[in-house]
């Protein structure tokens, strides 16, 4: 059965220059879009204003522009996603759901700071020390956490076609919906924007994975458990020795590449050696070959 998606997403946070594992990213994102026949959407997640610097999201545009990364839908420039597709324009969107949690009571409240973590556990894993102590929730410096103990292990749909057992990390549990500052947190915006664009593939590296077992965890609490039916491909991370890369990296960041004379070409070679992908990889059709044959091989 030949495999079919609608949609799927970049999603970079604009707190950083744009490094090699982005790229891979990306390309790996485009490459499944382009052999399955799916739009691709540029969600720029930057509703943490505090970190998003203009500079690097003007490196966003200025990387898939530079690499030729298409896609379909999403801003083009800084001022058209302050405009109509910033974060902050689907605030309503946010609210809505962490409201519905709060009438489902699968929400709690906690104003536990970091160093309390730290006391209370080596790791600073939080350890439902809030659950039973009944704070307000409309109080103010009080984070609300999803129950996470309410549901049984969820099943997570993998590329191609397989199931996994996804089991929520014991560093997951109860972990924060809405901020003290009362901002939807990551793990909410990123499971309510997928649903708002229609994604039906998300394409993240390997360490997200106990992100994605905390996204289908909120999912099963929503009306139609929304993301059950989405595919999840987790790729491996690019790493320089055995160091997951980082945006402070500035050695690996695509401007510093650029600055040093690197073409569009050498990028994607590079982009294909991090892969251990055969043959020529000079531009993203190539990429796209290579790494679908290294994918079904």
């Amino acid at each position: 059965m030949t495999l079919s998606f609608q949609k799927t997403r970049l999603a970079p946070t604009p707190s950083g220059y744009l490094h090699i594992g982005n790229v891979v990213s990306f390309l790996i994102t485009s490459s499944l879009a382009r052999h399955h026949g799916a739009k691709v959407i540029l969600r720029i997640d930057d509703l943490d204003q505090k970190r998003t610097r203009t500079k690097y999201i003007q490196d966003i545009f200025d990387t898939l522009e530079f690499l030729e990364i298409p896609y379909d839908e999403g801003p083009r420039s800084v001022t058209e996603l302050r405009q109509e597709f910033s974060q902050t324009h689907r605030m309503d969107h946010y609210v809505g759901i962490l409201e519905y949690l709060r009438e489902k009571d699968l929400v709690f409240g906690c104003d536990c700071t970091r160093k309390k973590l730290r006391k209370n556990h080596p790791k600073a894993w939080y350890t439902g020390t809030c659950l039973q102590r009944h704070l307000s929730l409309d109080d103010k410096d009080i984070s609300w956490r999803l129950d996470t103990l309410l549901q049984e292990q969820q099943q997570i749909k993998t590329y191609p076609g397989t199931v996994r057992p996804c089991i929520l990390p014991r560093s997951m549990n109860y972990f924060v919906v809405r901020k003290k500052d009362a901002d939807p947190a990551y793990q909410m915006t990123s499971l309510a924007d997928d649903i708002y664009f229609g994604v039906d593939l998300i394409v993240r590296g390997e360490d997200l994975w106990s992100s994605s077992c905390a996204q289908i965890q909120l999912s099963g609490y929503l009306p139609e458990d929304p993301l059950s039916q989405v595919t999840f491909f987790h790729h491996p991370l690019v790493k320089e020795g055995k160091q997951k890369l980082s945006k402070s990296d500035g050695a690996m960041a695509i401007t510093t590449m650029r600055e040093k004379g690197m073409r569009k070409a050498d990028i994607y070679r590079l982009a294909g050696s991090h892969l251990g992908l055969n043959g020529p990889v000079n531009t993203l059709s190539e990429f796209e070959a290579a790494f679908m044959e290294n994918l079904q091989g």
